[in-house]
């Protein structure tokens, strides 16, 4: 075989060289070894006839072939044969970044650990909280929006309760508001006391509820305030005057051996503090702007009184006058205008006041002297326990009437007229009197008011005379009042036996 091979190998060289001397190839090839041993079992037939053949459709196979790649791959053997003639200036450019790198890997790693050891979240570090915070920030921002916006709705809701003040429904609902937006923002600051930003939220919040209190007040004084609406804003300023609610003084204990100690439940004035005398006040108030509106008719008794007074003057002090101008007409229609106010509005504070604060009345327990007897200096005030808002405002209007008749009966000089207005303060008298508040026997001091002018009453003084026939009256009225079953006592406290034997 190899024989073959050198013959054919030296027949190819001298037909390239033109010369027999050409190197002779090497023979190790396997598809060449492959390719002979194949000529060597062929015979000299297919040698000669289907060989050439054969090998002239091999090689134009080759060629397709490598034409169609050269076709498909061009370009891809083209760039690779210019990365290739690249390549020699590529290889040292790489080197030298590598070098580069590795020199800077040092560095590198000494800052990461620099960074690792100033970032480490177990230490205290002032940029990471700073960073924390702002995450926190950034996550809680529309619960932030919320309690910022807590002082204008808070605000807004007083000044719905302050123009929706005469509908009943709509200022119940925003007092309720109100009170709730107040309850959240002091939890809040309770609960984050060192919070300036909910320290300031309360501070506002304190200054709405003044005003919310301050419209509280002036409701109270309103002129068509009923028992229902007075509960309900009572209600409300108890929970929103907490210092009015509770003035923080405690009535002495009284000792186990004290026979006539004075009785006070927990409930008592103390319990509601200033709330009591406030609605008094401010409804003393409203009484003082009803009677202003008497004015006119006031001015015209002025009048008579100073040509009452002229009068006096010029025919001696106690000499009465008689003339026909001077009968005080426009004194009676004011004192009967007036009596009639009064006795409306003070029974109407008085029971109001009696409904909304049971416990504002004086207890029954006092001595023979009409004096408490706890012993007041066991709280080291000599003044305890104070008298009740209510007998001190029955005191005061009742003050305020006696004065008022006083000063214009004078004037009335028919004994008729005399009569009714005192008839007409006695039912007065009465009507109080069904709340613990009678003045009845105040009118004899008017009898001395009648005898600087002059009057002449003979052996029984015109008061006398009236409540006789007022009590007669007030009897009939109760008789008849139990003929027909309805079992009212209203005017008991007005008759006695002994006033009814004298009749």
């Amino acid at each position: 075989m190899s024989d073959i091979y050198e013959l054919l190998a030296q027949t190819r060289a001298t037909q390239e060289t033109g010369s027999a001397s050409a190197p002779r190839p090497l023979t190790n090839d396997a598809i060449t070894t492959l390719y002979l041993d194949r000529l060597a079992s062929l015979s000299l037939e297919s040698l000669t006839a289907n060989e050439p053949a054969a090998l002239l459709h091999a090689a134009q196979s080759q060629v397709r072939s490598l034409q169609a790649l050269s076709k498909r791959s061009h370009r891809a053997v083209i760039a690779c044969s210019s990365h290739l003639a690249s390549l020699g200036a590529v290889l040292p450019a790489l080197y030298g970044q590598t070098k580069e790198l590795q020199d800077a890997l040092p560095h590198l790693e000494g800052a990461a650990t620099d960074f690792a050891t100033k970032y480490d979240r177990s230490t205290e570090n002032a940029v990471l909280d700073r960073r924390k915070r702002a995450m926190l920030l950034s996550r809680n921002v529309d619960r932030l929006s919320d309690v910022l916006d807590l002082p204008s709705l808070l605000s807004s809701t007083v000044s719905a309760a302050q123009h929706g003040s005469s509908a009943a429904a709509s200022s119940t609902s925003s007092y309720a508001s109100a009170l709730d937006l107040h309850a959240h923002i002091t939890r809040l600051n309770v609960l984050y006391p060192k919070s300036e930003l909910v320290g300031n939220i309360s501070t506002q919040a304190e200054t709405e509820m003044q005003n919310l209190t301050t419209v509280l007040i002036t409701s109270l004084q309103s002129s068509s305030l009923k028992l229902a609406a007075a509960l309900r804003i009572v209600g409300h300023l108890r929970r929103v005057a907490l210092d009015l609610a509770d003035d923080g003084r405690r009535l002495p204990r009284t000792t186990a051996t004290s026979t006539k100690s004075l009785k006070l439940s927990d409930t008592s004035t103390a319990a509601d503090g200033a709330l009591g005398s406030l609605f008094l006040v401010c409804r003393l108030r409203t009484l003082h702007t009803t009677l202003e509106a008497l004015e006119p008719l006031r001015d015209l008794a002025d009048q008579e009184s100073a040509t009452r007074r002229r009068q006096q003057s010029a025919n001696g002090a106690k000499q009465h006058p008689v003339t026909s101008n001077a009968s005080g007409s426009q004194s009676e229609r004011y004192l009967k205008r007036y009596i009639e106010i009064f006795r409306e509005q003070s029974f109407s504070i008085v029971s109001m006041y009696k409904s909304i604060f049971p416990n504002g009345f004086p207890s029954s327990d006092h001595d023979a002297n009409g004096s408490i007897t706890a012993n007041a200096n066991d709280g080291n005030d000599p003044l305890l326990p104070l008298p009740s808002a209510a007998s001190t405002f029955a005191m005061h209007t009742v003050d305020m009437l006696i004065s008022t008749l006083k000063e214009y009966m004078p004037n009335i000089t028919d004994r008729t007229s005399r009569e009714s207005l005192l008839t007409q303060t006695l039912y007065c008298a009465g009507s109080l009197g069904r709340l613990g508040a009678d003045f009845g026997m105040m009118i004899a001091l008017l009898e001395e008011e009648l005898e600087e002018e002059g009057e002449e009453g003979g052996e029984t003084p015109e008061w006398a005379q009236v409540m006789k026939k007022h009590r007669v009256q007030a009897s009939r009225l109760e008789i008849l009042a139990k003929g027909v079953g309805s079992g009212r006592k209203g005017s008991a406290d007005l008759l006695s036996p002994t006033a009814l034997a004298a009749t």
